[in-house]
């Protein structure tokens, strides 16, 4: 676990501001609805068998790992300018249309760091198989991605921002 704190994070900025909005809600709206909560569940005398007590610090150690999780996230963010990109070898922050060259289906991407994947809304992870695989390459060249149900392969259509 220790080499992972170390380790940066690749982010696109929409990614990276989803985790702020997200930290920001968490710090400014939830904790004060969770501490009334408890303050609440005290008011109804022993908490020793308390259930809705209980729950509230339930609650509360959840909010808090997630809190803390996010701000190890943005930590360790590395933010993947767009202007940085250059749009002729697939990369983070860059969309690809490739054909897959058994089936015939052509199918777009956007290479996402690993906290932003979304594979059904089309966002694969640089980490993933196919995300791996795909990132370094250029416009025409085909590349074969393992997966679990065997190999695929793809050529590279067009990549872009």
């Amino acid at each position: 676990m220790d080499n992972i704190v170390n380790e940066e994070m690749l982010l696109t900025q929409e990614g990276y501001d989803k985790i702020v909005a997200e930290h920001d809600e968490l710090v400014s709206v939830k904790r004060a609805e969770v501490a009334e909560r408890i303050k609440e569940a005290i008011s109804y005398g022993d908490i020793s068998e308390n259930a809705e007590y209980d729950s509230a610090k339930n609650e509360q150690a959840e909010l808090e790992e997630r809190i803390h999780k996010l701000e190890e996230m943005m930590r360790r963010a590395k933010i993947v300018q767009e202007d940085d990109v250059q749009g002729d070898v697939v990369n983070v922050g860059l969309k690809v249309k490739v054909k897959d060259l058994d089936l015939g289906d052509v199918e777009e991407f956007a290479i996402v760091g690993a906290t932003e994947s979304d594979p059904f809304n089309g966002k694969i992870s640089n980490e993933s198989s196919v995300g791996k695989s795909l990132i370094g390459n250029k416009v025409g060249d085909k590349v074969a991605v393992e997966v679990p149900d065997g190999i695929i392969n793809y050529e590279i259509l067009d990549i872009y921002k």
